[in-house]
């Protein structure tokens, strides 16, 4: 294994679950995305860490992704004010001694609904029955498999046309991690290899649009207008197992 690599990403992602603990109280009604932004900007320098989305190659208007209600991922920041029974899902990347991490979930302001909480609790298991078929010599497709297989069941939308990715010395790598697919193929996965499992789902049908009147066409939304939902860990492949990355 690359151990200044896995040191250094152990590091990020602790910083990554200590800034997402304070966001998860941080976030109220009344507050707006720009505001979320700014303070999450804050909590990385001051951590030591480095701003990703503002690298020239990305060059994302905000320091993360903020995507409410049908809005599925890469939301921006933006100046309208949360409000009581907002969906609000966080995709965060920072880099921190040259690699990077991922992360991203999904809360309700206020008091959820009994649709929002069945979103918000079969997408983040779906999420952890992925990583539970992660270990080397382990394939892609049993992670796929897993993942769809709890959306099915919760009868969500599987999202197909934005998946998982590798991560390290750059933000997205190969191989590409689907959130479906056939246990027994795809890639073998490798001990040190470091991947983003991110499970995205819809309570209506899965198909997206980028919303082409957004001023930066960055947003990714539901075309039937329901809502979306969005969780991931960053994880490192081990010899028997896996260790996750991105959590406290």
């Amino acid at each position: 294994m690359d151990e200044k690599k896995i040191t250094a990403m152990r590091a990020g992602g602790k910083i990554m679950a200590r800034i997402f603990a304070e966001l998860k109280d941080y976030t109220k009604a009344g507050l707006t995305g720009k505001e979320v932004s700014d303070w999450v900007e804050k909590k990385i320098l001051e951590a030591g860490a480095q701003v990703a989305y503002y690298e020239p190659e990305v060059d994302f208007p905000g320091s993360i992704c903020i995507s409410v209600n049908d809005e599925l991922i890469h939301g921006t920041p933006k100046d309208i004010p949360f409000e009581e029974g907002d969906k609000v899902s966080y995709d965060l990347v920072i880099k921190y001694q040259g690699y990077y991490v991922d992360s991203a979930f999904t809360m309700i302001i206020g008091k959820p609904t009994a649709a929002q909480k069945h979103l918000l609790s079969f997408t983040e298991s779906s999420l952890y029955e992925g990583i539970e078929q992660v270990k080397a010599g382990a394939k892609l497709g049993d992670i796929g498999a897993a993942v769809e297989k709890t959306l099915e069941k919760g009868k969500l939308g599987v999202i197909r046309n934005y998946v998982g990715h590798g991560i390290g010395k750059s933000m997205h790598m190969p191989p590409e991690v689907p959130n479906y697919g056939k246990k027994g193929q795809g890639y073998e996965l490798k001990a040190g290899d470091t991947i983003c499992i991110e499970p995205m789902s819809s309570l209506g049908k899965p198909d997206t649009i980028v919303v082409e009147d957004d001023d930066d066409g960055w947003t990714v939304c539901l075309k039937d207008g329901s809502l979306g939902c969005h969780f991931e860990h960053t994880i490192l492949v081990t010899e028997d197992g896996y260790e996750i990355l991105t959590q406290a």
